[in-house]
């Protein structure tokens, strides 16, 4: 993804706690990122399954948490992702982990992508 850095993805109130949402910053037609909102803490992931490094990992738009919300799952196979830390913590991808983005939340609550 060759972005200019940062890029701006939503507003913060955008994002609900404890919800994931994909974003398309290279303009694709296809997430490449996903955010998962936890109270003020952001985590920011590549929208790729360590498992095949080409797989996104939504089955829907938006659609990257567990039914209960406490971890990223991988809809391809079932793995799950710890939230905080990316860690694979069950499927075949144990001792994998998503790839973190950095993301910053500025003074007027914009979440930016500072870099991928």
């Amino acid at each position: 993804m060759a972005a200019p850095f940062p890029l701006l993805l939503c507003r913060l109130d955008e994002l609900a706690d404890g919800a994931a949402r994909g974003f398309d910053p290279a303009g694709c037609g296809q997430d490449s990122i996903l955010v998962v909102r936890q109270g003020a803490h952001l985590h920011g992931y590549r929208d790729l399954c360590p498992h095949y490094g080409d797989t996104p990992m939504a089955w829907r738009r938006h659609a990257y948490l567990n039914a209960d919300g406490t971890h990223i799952v991988c809809a391809a196979h079932g793995a799950l992702f710890d939230i905080d830390s990316g860690a694979c913590v069950r499927g075949p991808c144990l001792g994998q982990a998503l790839t973190p983005v950095a993301l910053t939340v500025d003074a007027g609550g914009n979440v930016l992508l500072t870099s991928d």
